[in-house]
């Protein structure tokens, strides 16, 4: 099955794109396809390994009963999608991207990059779909 990119530049919980984003990745891998996903800008913080739950005040909830999902959970959950399908994964965090927000601690199965990585990707892939912010 042939490759596709996706590059995703949203950070975590701000917009509908980020969600849509992550779906596109899953149905890809389900669909057996290898992906290579380039998080760019914001999106490098959908991998940031310290994410917290946190508790909702207004709902009365502790961070257990709220129950809110982490970004880095979806990423790991790809992650493991695709070794399961016996499909590749290569999530690379865009470095430059990664220092200027401080999220250097990415869940395992992440990498760095630059945008020569993005380059080659896309080059490698059928197609590349860019989920851009507003």
């Amino acid at each position: 099955m042939p490759a596709l990119t996706f590059v995703l530049m949203d950070p975590p919980f701000e917009s509908e794109r980020t969600a849509t984003g992550v779906r596109l990745v899953e149905a890809a891998l389900l669909q057996g396809f290898d992906v290579n996903v380039f998080a760019y800008e914001g999106a490098v913080s959908l991998a940031f390994a310290r994410q917290a739950k946190h508790a909702n005040a207004v709902h009365g909830h502790d961070a257990d009963a709220e129950d809110h999902p982490l970004p880095r959970e979806w990423v790991a959950r790809l992650l493991a999608l695709a070794a399961e399908r016996g499909v590749k994964l290569d999530w690379v965090q865009c470095g430059l991207c990664v220092d200027e927000r401080g999220v250097g601690e990415a869940v395992p199965g992440t990498r760095r990059g630059s945008p020569v990585d993005l380059l080659n990707a896309s080059r490698a892939s059928v197609s590349t779909l860019v989920i851009p912010a507003r």
